[in-house]
């Protein structure tokens, strides 16, 4: 269908915006996100947007600003971009006309979180972060009147104080679980969710069976998880008990060279 500019350089990450009219990109090494219309065929238009993370400046040990994610909240109101380089989440109203973004609100965390991932609890009130540097989680509070997210104190991974670089977390479909992956200790982190979604308490480590899981994602129906490890080249199912949180290997990991992202279908 053709190819577009993300107007950056590293792009990382992307998502469609719930109306299915826009794209969303966000590029690492330039620490920028992007806006793209998407047409009745599903093919790319000019870029509607770019908007550069000049503030804060970058965190500790960082050169410059490294966007790494860029989702839309829950109420469709705002879309919010996550950047490590500058320890910051950053909300944005997205005219859905135009295309254009304006600055909302920002959510620092303490400097050198290396803040990663986002992931909101199916209630819409708040979410899960991830900090790759220092191998944290977080759980956040949002207003969606506002777009504002208030970030709370820094949790364990559950990697016993080893290198790891916490990665991406999922949430199951009745908001009482939730998952991590952890790059280096090689394990899904497990989570019970409580309090509405206010509160996360960890509940222990799984091993992957592969090695570096950059990403983990649900099968559509929820009862099976497959984790993408990049350095063993594999990809690891488990079946999740929907009851307990409980994660199950499914026969051996799968090869899948350089395996970084599974979608599953």
């Amino acid at each position: 269908l053709g190819t577009r500019s993300t107007g950056g350089a590293g792009p990382c990450h992307l998502s469609v915006h719930p109306g299915g009219h826009w794209l969303l990109s966000a590029n690492y090494q330039s620490g920028n996100v992007a806006v793209h219309p998407i047409d009745a065929s599903g093919a790319l238009g000019e870029r509607t947007d770019l908007v550069t993370h000049t503030t804060p400046p970058p965190g500790p040990g960082q050169q410059g600003p490294h966007a790494h994610q860029f989702i839309t909240a829950p109420d469709g109101g705002h879309v919010l971009a996550v950047d490590l380089g500058t320890d910051t989440v950053y909300s944005y109203r997205l005219d859905q006309a135009k295309g254009t973004l304006t600055e909302a609100a920002q959510a620092r965390t303490r400097p050198g979180a290396g803040p990663r991932h986002l992931t909101f609890h199916p209630g819409g009130r708040h979410a899960y972060l991830a900090n790759e540097v220092d191998d944290t989680v977080a759980v956040c509070g949002y207003d969606p009147a506002t777009g504002r997210l208030t970030i709370g104190d820094p949790q364990s991974t559950g990697s016993a104080g080893g290198t790891n670089y916490p990665a991406q977390f999922l949430v199951s479909a009745n908001g009482s679980y939730a998952f991590l992956a952890n790059r280096g200790h090689n394990s899904i982190a497990r989570y019970a969710v409580e309090a509405d979604g206010a509160r996360l308490r960890l509940l222990g480590t799984v091993p992957v069976g592969g090695d570096f899981p950059r990403q983990i994602a649900f099968s559509p129906d929820g009862r099976l998880l497959f984790a993408a490890n990049q350095r063993s080249g594999t990809v690891s199912v488990f079946q999740v008990d929907a009851g307990s949180g409980e994660l199950r290997l499914a026969g051996e990991p799968f090869a899948s060279p350089v395996a970084v992202c599974a979608l599953p279908l």
